[in-house]
């Protein structure tokens, strides 16, 4: 995989005996965690193991997405691409969240992508300047906005899914302080600034709660497992990644409401 803007995660040398996940790989793994979200939240509310798993999802996406900017060769169409399927994926989206055509109280997923991509792009005009004095002031303000937008917006995950991205931006490579910077700012983001739903459980005789958003967390499993390698990519399949986000969730919606309808 050739990288355009940024070179600070290289491929693995060919032969190298060392296991590792390559973006495509990644991205299916992904989709089939926010399928299994998406399952919980439709057809299969009892089942929370599936919600459980699917907040890998999140971070994921995130991850890619920055990914995505520094591989990419064309910004423009890059970003273009995206707004295209954040506009046809908002009504099933809608659909499946709000029941109906119109839902503005939360829009998908793919706007909060959008939101990161393009501080993310202001970023990095920025630190081309080489000028300390002008990155630091200019991401400050880039992250401020950007969760502010993401708040207001009402996209998913809100402003913590546009700071996710910004995470991934800000601790990009391999180096030790990347990986610790990505661990223990997640943890701050989905622990503590999310939070949410909690699950007592009995660890070495110790009552102790797990927060069911940490699990989050252990996306970087399959993060840290990625080495730049692209793996199996053409148009038909980048295309079907792309598509993968609406066609499921309008599926869902219209199981779901020929099972409703007995």
């Amino acid at each position: 995989m050739t990288n355009d803007r940024n070179k600070t995660i290289p491929e693995l040398p060919k032969g190298k005996p060392e296991f590792n996940i390559s973006a495509a790989l990644l991205h299916i793994i992904a989709m089939a965690l926010m399928l299994m979200d998406h399952l919980w939240a439709t057809l299969l509310p009892a089942q929370d193991w599936l919600t459980c798993a699917g907040r890998l999802a999140f971070p994921i996406f995130a991850f890619m997405t920055v990914e995505g900017y520094f591989h990419t060769r064309s910004f423009k169409k890059y970003i273009l691409r995206l707004l295209l399927f954040a506009v046809l994926s908002e009504i099933p989206f809608d659909l499946m969240y709000g029941g109906t055509w119109f839902y503005p109280v939360h829009q998908n997923v793919i706007w909060t992508f959008l939101i990161g991509l393009s501080g993310i792009h202001l970023m990095e005009a920025a630190r081309k300047k080489k000028k300390l004095w002008l990155f630091l002031p200019v991401s400050a303000l880039v992250v401020l906005a950007g969760v502010i937008l993401g708040t207001i917006c009402m996209v998913d995950y809100y402003g913590a899914g546009v700071l996710m991205v910004f995470i991934f931006y800000f601790f990009r490579g391999r180096k030790w302080w990347c990986l610790a910077g990505q661990l223990l700012t997640l943890y701050w983001v989905n622990v503590e600034l999310l939070g949410g739903l909690m699950y007592p459980i009995c660890l070495f005789g110790m009552d102790i709660e797990l927060c069911q958003q940490g699990l989050a967390l252990l996306a970087l499993i399959p993060i840290w497992l990625y080495r730049g390698r692209q793996g199996y990519h053409s148009k038909a399949f980048q295309l079907s990644c792309y598509a993968f986000y609406p066609v499921h969730m309008l599926i869902l919606v219209l199981i779901l409401n020929y099972v409703n309808s007995f």
